[in-house]
């Protein structure tokens, strides 16, 4: 049996956004624990897409609400903090108007989107998603959309059964964390059909950067474990593009959810980690697969 390696991927584990947000709710925490009136804190929707951070969130006391109606239930008013993904247009205005403190901890490559879609249909163009009609960011993207001819496109089929009006311009931009390789095959059958397009990739570098080189990896190991939570739609398209390339591929979330022992008979196994899965998962399942060796 030749030399056992571990390859971990260095993009692997949190990224600008998801860090920013998490730090977020941990540090009004701190803050409200350390004032008297220890106002209770919120997330609209589970902070990131992690069940074990929320896991922890919830310990300390921080709630989810998942609607605008839940908010309205509870009698003590106090700290909402936006979720990493974003919220559809018109809710801050809401949750001000029950009387909560607003703290928005929505990814800045965002709101960056938000700002364009609100932008280009402004000016008359069409606009096109590529990304997950059910995903939150996705909806809140939707949302900043001032025209009615916005549409959401996520699968091959889709874009070729997508029609516009020819005498208006398309604007496509991707949910963030979009497989890269699929959205430039999705935008090139648009570009076909002779529409006047205009491409923003709206793909978080980091995003881009993370499915290479897990891309990389899964092509050079005998088995490839991607971490991260299973709501996680970054992590779920790094689970694709690594099953692509190796097809001994596991998806777990924590070290408990994997039998190593299917690594012993293994020399060489691949690891990364979606957006949202903190260092101390992915040190564990890191730390179980050396045990192996």
């Amino acid at each position: 049996m030749g030399e056992k390696n571990i390859l971990l991927a260095n993009s692997a584990g949190f990224c600008f956004g998801v860090k920013r947000a998490v730090d977020t709710v941990y540090g009004q925490l701190k803050q409200c624990h350390a004032d008297a009136s220890r106002l209770p804190i919120y997330t609209f929707g589970p902070i990131i897409h992690n069940e074990e951070v929320v896991k922890d969130l919830e310990e300390r006391g921080v709630v989810v609400v998942e609607s605008i109606e839940e908010l309205r239930s509870y009698p003590q008013r106090g700290i909402v903090i936006i979720r990493a993904h974003g919220v559809e247009k018109g809710i801050y205005d809401e949750i001000k108007a029950l009387g909560y403190q607003i703290v928005d901890a929505t990814c800045p490559f965002v709101l960056k989107i938000h700002r364009l879609v609100e932008r280009y249909s402004s000016e008359g163009y069409q606009i096109v998603i590529m990304g997950n009609k059910d995903h939150p960011e996705v909806r809140g993207i939707k949302s900043c959309s001032k025209t009615e001819a916005t549409t959401i496109l996520n699968s091959r089929e889709e874009v070729e059964n997508y029609s516009a009006d020819m005498q208006k311009k398309v604007c496509i931009v991707a949910q963030t964390t979009f497989n890269y390789n699929k959205f430039q095959e999705l935008v090139e059958i648009i570009e076909k059909k002779g529409y006047d397009i205009i491409v923003l990739n709206t793909i978080c570098n980091a995003t881009e950067e993370r499915q290479m080189e897990a891309a990389r990896i899964a092509a050079r190991v005998d088995a490839m474990i991607v971490v991260g939570g299973k709501n996680s739609s970054n992590t779920q398209k790094l689970f694709e593009i690594c099953k692509n390339e190796c097809n001994n591929t596991y998806y777990i979330q924590t070290a408990k959810d994997m039998d190593f022992s299917v690594l012993k008979s293994i020399d060489n196994v691949g690891i990364t980690a979606g957006a949202s899965t903190p260092n101390k998962i992915i040190e564990e399942v890191q730390k179980n697969v050396r045990n192996e060796f």
